[in-house]
């Protein structure tokens, strides 16, 4: 049999789990942008949540650097949806 010990932060990382997944099927099922503020964000507390358990438990390399990455992609997606909305408008010439 298996000894499961679920901690605090298994919890953690187990909700970082859904919202990603919720956050990738919302995407697929157009109910979110891509391309908007609230997808990046969703992933980047996800990617987040699913550091906990990595970094306050057992260490495990190849998770660690995927989702690290994935906390980089969604900041510079929050950044473009931030200077996308921030930009001035500019009408078309003509």
């Amino acid at each position: 049999m298996f000894d499961v010990t679920i901690r605090w932060f298994d919890v953690v990382g187990l909700f970082g789990v859904a919202l990603t997944l919720f956050a990738y099927l919302a995407l697929q099922a157009r109910r979110m942008k891509g391309d908007g503020f609230l997808f990046p964000l969703l992933n980047l507390i996800g990617a987040a949540a699913i550091l906990c358990p990595l970094v306050l438990g057992d260490f495990n390399l190849a998770p660690f650097v995927i989702e690290s990455a994935w906390i980089m992609i969604s900041l510079y997606g929050i950044y473009r949806a931030g200077s996308d909305t921030l930009a001035p408008k500019i009408p078309p010439a003509g």
